[in-house]
């Protein structure tokens, strides 16, 4: 089983070719009014309404840092710093803003991942 995370957005056209072309993400199914799209196992859904909601972090993680460095080329206009070490969480990261002002995390481990279930 999976699952998919739903948002609002003002603008479906916009959001979608951001997430296209910023992270990698392809497009999974389109039902018109709303689009969900897949990065690896990840999906993710937005759907045209009045109001977006700009909520909630969509976190998206690399195989390394180059990786995230090479995500943070196409964000750094919207980034809200460069990639750093975040020891806390043990990850190599920078956050950034969608055009809908929802925050974005590109990440990297910096240690091995469990397998998925």
């Amino acid at each position: 089983m999976s699952g998919i995370v739903f948002f609002r957005t003002g603008d479906l056209d916009r959001i979608v070719e951001f997430y296209r072309k910023t992270v990698g993400a392809e497009v999974w199914l389109d039902q018109g009014d709303c689009r969900i799209l897949a990065h690896d196992g990840f999906k993710f859904g937005f759907c045209e309404r009045a109001t977006a909601d700009d909520c909630g972090i969509l976190t998206f993680y690399y195989e390394d840092r180059a990786a995230v460095d090479a995500v943070y080329d196409c964000l750094a206009d919207r980034a809200r710093g460069a990639p750093e070490d975040n020891p806390e969480y043990d990850i190599y990261q920078f956050f950034a803003d969608d055009p809908d002002g929802r925050t974005v995390e590109c990440q990297t481990f910096r240690h091995p991942l469990p397998d998925d279930p």
